[in-house]
């Protein structure tokens, strides 16, 4: 019996400079990464992957579901944030109705990622909640 030897590699072109410095300038970056006629229409996922230096290595769209909920994988948010050797994540997903107000389940979710992020050593430093009119951030708000 054969068994295949799994390879693992890493690089980063990146020459992105932004910096993240608030959740003001994680909303801006989350922003410009959605699909803007679709914000109100369907919920979506994504994982803002940083540098110890809060460097943004890039964004990554996890997941896409109806007009009211997506799947989150715990599993996936950090075999990215891994794979990417981020240092720290943002996370952030849309609320089509435009309500800024996080539901028991982004509470959840929230507390059930700064969980693992803490065993695995990828800090998670905000939640945003975006809509087309503004943002929640689960840091602002003493929610993280």
């Amino acid at each position: 019996m054969k068994i295949s030897e799994i390879k693992v590699s890493y690089t980063n072109d990146n020459k992105n400079n932004f910096k993240i410095t608030s959740s003001q300038t994680s909303y801006e970056a989350f922003l410009d990464s959605w699909d803007k006629d679709i914000i109100e229409l369907q919920e979506e996922f994504k994982i803002l992957l940083l540098s110890r230096s809060n460097q943004v290595l890039g964004i990554y769209s996890l997941s896409k579901g109806s007009t009211s909920a997506t799947i989150v994988d715990a599993k996936l948010v950090f075999s990215v944030a891994l794979k990417c050797n981020a240092a720290s994540i943002i996370i952030a997903h849309n609320h089509p109705s435009n309500n800024l107000k996080p539901s028991q389940a982004d509470k959840s979710l929230t507390k059930k990622l700064k969980t693992a992020g803490e065993y695995l050593d990828v800090k998670l430093l905000d939640h945003i909640i975006v809509t087309s009119g503004g943002y929640y951030s689960f840091s602002d708000n003493c929610e993280l």
